[in-house]
């Protein structure tokens, strides 16, 4: 009867290979009889010590938990109840995914991302750098509205170019050009958008 999840084991190995173990225990001969990514180095027919399980009818899912595998490495694991056709558990199938190499990748960007040896932009290079100063009003302003360039549309892009006019983003030389090519529309109606603004005021 277990023999049919060994497909499904297979298959979960396969899409996190290579992290991912998966064991399943049969309850009736309490031993471990199929194994997928073998990562723990246990044998099939090892005792698995899940007697308690039998009795448990409304168990489902336990996990998901940590646990350590042999050589160190942390294992998050979660563990499903197998069930025959009449709905009684007769297996259960581990899923023991190895995630030391996302601890070690995490670790690896806090200490790049922490910024304790940045330092504040430096006025020597960036007080005359309108550009800069434009892609710092404009990622900001996006985000309170919950906009992106990509869907902005002629409203959204009109009352974009205002604020920026409002900021004096223009005043820069070809200020105007870059603003187009950021919002991904023709400089002439970034001009248009202006010249009505300066008309209304």
């Amino acid at each position: 009867m277990l023999t049919r999840y060994h497909a499904i084991a297979d298959a979960i190995a396969l899409l996190f290979a290579p992290y991912a173990e998966i064991a399943i225990h049969d309850l009736t001969s309490q031993t471990l009889v199929y194994i997928a990514n073998n990562r723990s180095q246990r044998e099939l027919g090892e005792d698995s010590n899940l007697s308690d399980l039998q009795d448990d009818y409304d168990l489902q899912v336990i996990g998901p938990y940590l646990k350590r595998n042999w050589d160190g490495s942390q294992l998050r694991s979660i563990s499903a109840v197998l069930r025959d056709d009449q709905g009684d558990p007769i297996g259960l199938m581990c899923i023991n995914l190895d995630i030391s190499v996302l601890e070690n990748a995490k670790a690896a960007l806090d200490l790049f991302l922490a910024g304790n040896v940045l330092q504040s932009q430096p006025d020597v290079l960036f007080h005359d750098d309108w550009q800069e100063r434009i892609n710092s009003f404009i990622h900001p302003w996006l985000q309170q509205r919950q906009l992106t360039l990509s869907t902005l549309n002629g409203t959204s892009r009109r009352a974009l170019v205002e604020a920026l006019y409002q900021e004096g983003a223009f005043k820069g030389k070809n200020a105007a050009g870059y603003v187009a090519k950021v919002l991904g529309i023709g400089r002439a109606t970034v001009y248009n958008y202006l010249k009505n603004l300066k008309e209304s005021v």
